[in-house]
């Protein structure tokens, strides 16, 4: 299945090796990642699934492709801005949230409006986001709960 990543556009460290852990097991279990394209939590999710062989789609906020991180293998320009949030989250079939702003929970929001199920790490506190603790949690939960 395709499952949204979506977190924190600057993080730490540490936040950068969990998602790119989830990445990796994402890109393991034999499915897609699907993020804004650009750096932070979206860069690593998409290093972890690259280097695991995965594949990466980037959905961008603007008109350059070029733009995307390295380890996205299609980019999409959209020139939406922020309103590309929707197209990140309606092309999962599950999502994980990572850490993340304003624009993260805007995901989350969207993403559980539109049916889809979200894990979250340490992350926002919303009704709804399964709150796990580590990236094979997170990725089992949306293993489980996503679509057959």
């Amino acid at each position: 299945m395709r499952v949204s990543v979506i977190g924190g556009s600057s993080v730490d460290e540490e936040t950068s090796a969990i998602a790119r852990e989830v990445g990796r097991l994402l890109a393991e279990h034999g499915h897609t990642v699907v993020c804004g394209g650009r750096g932070g939590v979206m860069a690593a999710v998409c290093r972890g699934a690259s280097e695991a062989g995965g594949q990466t789609i980037g959905i961008l906020p603007g008109e350059d492709r070029s733009a995307a991180n390295e380890f996205v293998d299609t980019a999409i320009a959209t020139g939406l801005g922020n309103a590309r949030n929707a197209l990140v989250v309606m092309n999962g079939d599950a999502a994980i949230a990572i850490d993340g702003a304003t624009g993260t929970l805007s995901e989350i929001a969207l993403g559980l409006d539109a049916g889809r199920p979200v894990a979250g790490l340490d992350t926002h506190d919303v009704a709804g986001v399964a709150a796990v603790d580590t990236p094979a949690a997170a990725v089992d939960y949306v293993e489980r709960a996503g679509p057959e």
